[in-house]
Parts: C-alpha cells; sequence; structure tokens
C-alpha cells in the first residue's frame, strides 16, 4: 500500500492518531506539559508587551508622522494610548488566569490581547505607509508577529489544556 498526498492520505493519517489517542498508552496532558506552556506564554507576553510599550508610545507621541486613512475612521492618539492599556490590562489578566489553571476564561483574554498586535495591520490598509522610517516597520511588523503568536498560543492552549481536571487543593486547617 502506498501512502501518497491528498484526501485518502489525510483520512488515513487521521484515523492513525485518533487511534494512538484512544489507546491506553496514549499521552495525557500533565502538569509539567501546562507549567511549560505557562513558562512559554509568561516569556511570549513580556516580549509582545515591551515591543507594543515601543510600538504605541512611538504612535501617541509621533501621531502625525503616521498616515492616515482617506476612507477608513483613523483612532486619536488618546484612543490609541488607552487602547494601550485596554489590551495590556487583558493580557496580564489572562496570563494570570492561566497561571490559575482558568484556561478558557485565560484564552479569551489573551485572544482579546493578541488584538494589541494585529491592529497593527492598519497601518498597512492605508496609503503612505511606505514613508516611515524603516525602524517603525521593524515595531509594527513585530508587534504584529507577536499578536499572531498570542492568538496561536490561546487557540492550541484553549485546545490543549481545556479538559486539565484542577490541580487538587489541600484543606485549610480551623487555625
Amino acid at each position: 500500500m502506498t501512502l501518497g498526498f491528498g484526501p485518502a492520505a489525510l483520512f488515513m493519517y487521521d484515523e492513525i492518531m485518533l487511534s494512538r489517542s484512544l489507546s491506553p498508552g496514549a499521552r495525557s496532558v500533565t502538569r509539567v506539559d501546562l507549567r511549560r506552556a505557562q513558562r512559554l506564554l509568561l516569556a511570549l507576553l513580556g516580549v509582545a508587551i515591551a515591543v507594543s510599550i515601543v510600538h504605541y508610545a512611538d504612535n501617541y507621541l509621533a501621531y502625525d508622522r503616521y498616515p492616515q486613512s482617506d476612507t477608513l475612521p483613523d483612532p486619536s492618539a488618546t484612543t490609541v494610548l488607552v487602547s494601550w492599556f485596554v489590551f495590556t490590562a487583558a493580557g496580564v489578566t489572562g496570563a494570570w488566569l492561566f497561571t490559575r489553571e482558568r484556561i478558557i476564561p485565560a484564552c479569551v483574554a489573551l485572544g482579546i490581547y493578541s488584538g494589541s498586535g494585529l491592529v497593527g495591520v492598519g497601518h498597512y490598509a492605508v496609503g503612505g505607509t511606505s514613508s516611515l522610517a524603516w525602524w517603525r516597520h521593524v515595531h509594527i511588523v513585530t508587534d504584529i508577529a507577536c499578536g499572531v503568536a498570542l492568538l496561536a498560543f490561546a487557540l492550541w492552549a484553549a485546545t490543549r489544556f481545556r479538559d486539565m481536571p484542577p490541580e487538587p487543593t489541600t484543606p485549610r486547617s480551623g487555625f
């Protein structure tokens, strides 16, 4: 039997993976996996917040240097500044919830935070962006990439850890 590419091959691959996941020796998600994911999240979020500080501060302080749209509504400089605080609060809340194993609410908050970077695509939706300095493109594109990475993490974590039972707690003494 040859295994080629195409729908039949994909179907067979899915069947193999499903049977492996249902087999008695299948690897389940562990607390170690969750701790690794928490460390990855904190690293991703730290980089994303650092990049967004540069991007949003530049966008606020040099608002007049960024091209404005003729057809789309432009946010004011104040809206840009306030949105950074709102997005960042969602990201920090998501990380806090994730470290407390509140997976789905955490992933929703992280998905909201990912919008902080993804909204950077709007810079390229208007004409004149090519006139920006090269270093502005670096922080815009890096912020967009961070948004994609955090959205991907949120979607992955929501599917990977959603059924993990909560960690057992020790009863408190009456004293």
